[in-house]
């Protein structure tokens, strides 16, 4: 026979028992229930019509019972009554468990000592927590502390292993050397970078004036970007500068790039907007052109690629807030630097040209390059797509501040490249994918001349301060083209969230970084080497 129990609110009057199940089927309103109490049993009362439902959800589960059909016209609904059930028995379950709460251990102390040997033990089909079903609807905050102290543990260990072999190995050199004076003629060329935004404001003032057609705006707006990237390469491979300071020029110079075809093409637009508006009269839209050096002025400066005329402001400036984020954009800068000094350096100068030496060899150096170069890039990720863009859009009050979505979790290359840098993705998107799109040119071409663009100035920024074209930048970022192929397919045909974003950090993080590191390490000490 199956007990069943009452809400704890209902008052037990009575004290019977039922024969069997056929008293229950008779007289259903009449019948009673065992109930556990100080005594054994508590009182009986009349099973309502949400327990009979209950009986009845349970019979059609287990596929057996009958003549449970009939049930009270007065009685609540089934669902309201379902829900007070399952409360009950996840209380019952509680109580069995010894965790009830200390809140209610006044009001039920009874009731804690009313758990019998006869009550039944199990309720409801439940699934193992970390079984498929439910692996997902549990809270795993245990595991992530616990692979948090593992984490700790193990670079611990690496940490003092690492100081016992090689000592201290942070040089005055690694902030500041003699050398760094003799890049001077990078400091003068990205300060003078500053003049083609002016330049291509006087363009488009003359454009708005209609003193230029608009061939001539073309021509200029080309020449004035293409200067952008020629003027710092040129300077770079004629001065004998240091790595670091060549990369950030490099990127100043794409930035500045991306800036001025942003504005270039908004502007282009706007006029093409204007005089449709211009030749419909009968128009009645109101669309507003306006050349505005001080909306240039803010763009250049601002933490984004996309040239609008205004942006989502905030109302004040935090200053205690843009403190803290300044502390903490040093203190994970000098982490970086510690990084590369006490471990990359090292295990790269220890190493072999990975497709020259031997291949198992290959594997270790890159595997064990692999954790701190992917320490690195999380460091690189989080000082400048959270801490200095957070900084510079805090002090220049600009509202929208999604410089990066949760790529953590991208499930295929696709939706990582589409996640982790926002202002490139939104400047790939509003002035390569979508042109392309309006002139015809198929979707698959469109990602592929995206990506191209994207490769081009991966090995600009790379192969330009090391003076050294090997075409490795090249050529990784346009590999993840098949990948994204790969990992889309795969999604398709597993439809899991975790094939596509174990593939994503292993190729990306794993193998991709640590092997581009080595190659062009071993390609610049070559070149070094043969140059004496």
């Amino acid at each position: 026979m199956v007990i069943m129990e009452l809400p704890e609110s209902v008052e037990m009057t009575t004290t019977t028992t039922t024969s069997g199940i056929e008293n229950l089927n008779s007289d259903l309103n009449h019948s009673v229930r065992r109930r556990r109490g100080s005594n054994g049993f508590e009182a009986a009362s009349a099973i309502n019509s949400s327990d009979a439902n209950m009986s009845e959800d349970r019979r059609d589960v287990c596929g057996s019972g009958a003549g449970l059909e009939t049930v009270n016209e007065r009685s609540k609904s089934v669902g309201e009554s379902s829900d007070v059930i399952r409360k009950e028995d996840d209380r019952n379950d509680n109580v069995a468990n010894g965790e009830e709460s200390k809140s209610t251990e006044t009001t039920t102390t009874p009731f804690k000592f009313a758990y019998r040997a006869s009550a039944p033990a199990h309720r409801r089909i439940k699934e193992s927590p970390l079984s498929s079903d439910a692996i997902f609807k549990q809270s795993h905050a245990g595991l992530f502390n616990l692979c948090v102290v593992v984490l700790i543990a193990v670079n611990s260990r690496l940490i003092i292993e690492n100081l016992m072999k090689y000592g201290l190995l942070i040089r005055a050199g690694f902030w500041f050397s003699s050398k760094s004076l003799r890049d001077w003629p990078l400091l003068m060329c990205c300060l003078s970078l500053q003049i083609l935004p002016l330049a291509a404001f006087l363009v488009e003032k003359l454009a708005q004036q209609r003193h230029l057609t608009e061939r001539a705006v073309v021509t200029l707006h080309i020449t004035i970007t293409t200067a952008a990237i020629l003027y710092p390469v040129l300077v770079i491979l004629g001065c004998d500068s240091a790595f670091l300071s060549g990369v950030i020029l490099m990127l100043v110079a794409c930035i500045v790039w991306m800036k001025l075809v942003s504005y270039a093409h908004t502007n282009h637009d706007m006029r093409q907007l204007a005089k449709s508006t211009d030749k419909d009269e009968t128009s009645d839209g109101d669309f507003s052109y306006d050349v505005s050096f001080k909306s240039l002025a803010y763009f250049m400066v601002a933490p984004t690629l996309c040239y609008q005329l205004s942006y989502p402001h905030t109302p004040c400036i935090r200053k205690g807030w843009v403190a803290r984020q300044f502390i903490k954009l040093v203190i994970f800068t000098g982490l970086m630097g510690f990084i590369i000094e006490q471990y990359i350096n090292p295990i790269v100068q220890n190493s072999q040209h990975p497709l020259k030496g031997n291949l198992l060899y290959a594997i270790e150096r890159v595997l064990k390059l692999s954790v701190p170069n992917l320490y690195v890039w999380l460091c690189m990720f989080y000082c400048f797509f959270h801490l200095w863009l957070n900084i510079l859009a805090e002090l220049l009050c600009f509202g929208d501040r999604e410089f990066y979505k949760d790529w953590w979790n991208a499930k295929t290359i696709d939706e990582y490249w589409r996640m982790w840098n926002m202002p490139v993705h939104k400047w790939m998107v509003r002035h390569i994918y979508f042109p392309c799109l309006r002139n015809g040119i198929p979707k698959g071409v469109a990602i592929l001349i995206a990506f191209l663009v994207s490769a081009v100035f991966h090995e600009l920024c790379i192969a330009v301060p090391c003076r050294l074209f090997k075409w490795w930048a090249f050529m990784g970022i346009m590999f993840q083209v098949p990948l994204v192929i790969l990992t889309n397919f795969l999604q398709n045909k597993f439809q899991s969230s975790m094939v596509g974003n174990m593939m994503f950090w292993c190729f990306f993080c794993i193998l991709g970084q640590p092997m581009c590191v080595l190659l062009y390490y071993h390609d610049v000490m070559n070149r070094k080497s043969s140059a004496r």
